[in-house]
């Protein structure tokens, strides 16, 4: 296949789609990437790509097409001009970069913003090529859980927008089976939509790692580590509000690595509360060295904020905390806790729950290494199971190429 990925977000920024790229590329078909500038999730024009940015104009094999983009910055109206910019960028120049050029297929990569479903519909539409869009964000309900934007009327007019997206899809897959009836009610219900979950980066699969040397070695605390993006929707109030239940006992330690825009707000809130020496605020490494953090860890920490879309969603970090072979902690509701009930992977309270999530943080504590191990090997059979990664992107390659081939298209 000849596919076109549009994805607002790209290496060097992590997420999914880099992987399944990859593995795509590596399977003998020619790719395509138009995204944007790397921001992600700092805010800011990653330094590395400003001195060098033809340094990023490959990955691996695929070329890689750039478009600029507003950055996202810290503030809600930043980000706002930062999800319609790329919109535009990419529909004005992406054909022009993109001119010449055959494609069988175009692929949009969709968690926030929705709008990276104009471009890739405006670019199937020149390109005369079917389109698959694999929602891992559902729109405009994040909107309104995160407090982006709060009018009514301009929530109706986003709900109008995903209905026009969706509607220019031939294929749909989501990422939680929770995600299904809305994306067909949004999609006026004729639309072939199919469940495809993430699954864990080949790098969180178990090996033998030496610990991160950035955290203080401490084998007499039990670590609660968090790992990934600090956001609104992650809840991070709750998260600290147990962590001081919890300041009494000194045997426990929270972890917390990642970045986002929530990045100063967090540690000025340590600092208020008085949790500098309980919750350890590490910052952003690259995902091939997650595995020497995790290393740290006793428990893996998952939290979501109290709203009906987040109990739709199942969080990314899921996945990677299964596959290491660890016992999660997580303040959920809906799909996401579901899966580590039925995993028998860990201990869950309800979102926004502080005083249930700290009661649950020393009940795994108070456990002996061989149930904390039970529970990660469970965890892990589980994974393996239900999110392996080679068979997720056979489903995905074996839908793209039938998409193909039902509109006549060469593969």
């Amino acid at each position: 296949m000849r596919l076109l990925i549009v994805s607002q977000y790209f290496w060097p920024e992590n997420f999914r789609i880099n992987d399944l790229v990859r593995e795509l590329s590596n399977r003998g078909h020619e790719l395509t990437v138009l995204t944007g500038y790397p921001n992600y999730p700092q805010g800011q024009i990653f330094k590395e790509f400003i001195k060098a940015p033809y340094q990023f104009d490959l990955y691996g094999r695929v070329k890689v097409i750039r478009v600029p983009l507003f950055p996202r910055g810290s503030n809600s109206i930043s980000l706002l001009l930062n999800y319609m910019s790329f919109a535009l960028t990419a529909c004005i120049l992406g054909p022009w970069k993109l001119r010449g050029q055959y494609f069988d297929l175009v692929f949009t990569y969709q968690l926030s913003p929705v709008t990276v479903g104009l471009p890739g519909a405006f670019l199937a539409w020149i390109k005369k090529a079917p389109m698959a869009m694999w929602v891992l964000d559902l729109w405009p309900d994040t909107l309104e859980a995160v407090g982006v934007i709060k009018s009514p009327k301009i929530l109706n007019l986003v709900g109008k927008l995903v209905t026009f997206i969706y509607g220019r899809c031939d294929l749909v897959l989501s990422q939680s089976r929770s995600f299904i009836p809305k994306i067909l009610e949004l999609a006026g219900g004729s639309k072939s939509v199919l469940y495809i979950p993430s699954w864990a980066e080949e790098v969180f699969t178990p090996a033998g790692v030496s610990p991160a040397p950035e955290v203080p070695l401490r084998l007499d605390l039990f670590n609660v580590m968090f790992a990934g993006n600090l956001g609104e929707a992650q809840d991070f109030a709750c998260i600290l509000d147990a962590a001081e239940n919890l300041k009494h006992r000194s045997d426990i330690r929270w972890l917390i690595v990642g970045d986002g825009r929530l990045s100063g707000w967090l540690a000025s809130e340590i600092q208020i509360r008085g949790l500098s020496k309980s919750v350890i605020t590490l910052g952003r490494y690259p995902v091939e060295r997650m595995p020497e953090f995790f290393a740290h860890a006793n428990a893996m920490l998952v939290t979501l904020a109290d709203q009906e879309i987040f109990s739709m969603t199942i969080p990314g970090k899921l996945q990677s905390y299964l596959a290491a072979g660890l016992p999660v902690i997580a303040a959920l509701n809906g799909e996401g806790r579901e899966i580590i009930i039925q995993a028998n992977a860990g201990l869950t309270c309800e979102s926004g729950n502080a005083v249930e999530l700290a009661r649950i943080v020393v009940e795994m504590s108070s456990l002996s290494s061989d149930a904390l191990r039970n529970m990660g090997q469970s965890g892990l059979a589980f994974s393996r199971r239900m999110f392996d990664r080679k068979s997720i992107i056979d489903q995905v390659e074996k839908q793209l190429q039938s998409l193909c081939t039902l509109r006549n298209y060469s593969v």
